[in-house]
């Protein structure tokens, strides 16, 4: 059974090694990417640098829409396509900032809203092709 995304979480494609390093939990999500079970944000935060690693916040924000009511399955689907996108740009992270059930002309729908993370050891964020090299590196 897939996990239940609420506004919030935090999904990563990172490597085993890396969840280790910092002690973090995970939960298989979509495909590669995995959902973190992170009870504090500022802990984690601290030890990401801590360890000598930056954990960037892209500040565009990647939105998912669907028609009808939010349900689990919906929101997996938004999330996957909004993945994609991530992926594509070689981001390592996502996080979910928001999930609003909206209406048009009395039809339903949902936003889902997420911002793009990316873990890396320099504290300045690497070109696209960089971050998919090293990520090709690493597996």
């Amino acid at each position: 059974m897939l996990p239940a995304i609420q506004a919030g979480a935090l999904l990563t494609n990172d490597s085993p090694l890396m969840m280790q390093a910092f002690g973090l939990e995970s939960s298989a999500c979509s495909g590669n990417w995995k959902l973190l079970k992170v009870l504090d944000r500022f802990a984690l935060d601290r030890s990401i640098q801590a360890g000598g690693w930056n954990f960037f916040f892209m500040a565009a924000e990647v939105k998912g829409m669907f028609l009808g009511a939010p349900g689990e399955k919906k929101i997996q689907n938004a999330l996957q396509r909004m993945l994609e996108r991530v992926k594509q740009q070689r981001f390592n992270g996502l996080e979910v900032t928001g999930i609003v059930a909206k209406r048009f002309l009395g039809v339903p729908y949902a936003v889902v809203t997420a911002h793009s993370r990316h873990l890396q050891r320099s504290c300045y964020l690497d070109s696209a092709e960089t971050r998919g090299l090293s990520r090709h590196n690493a597996e």
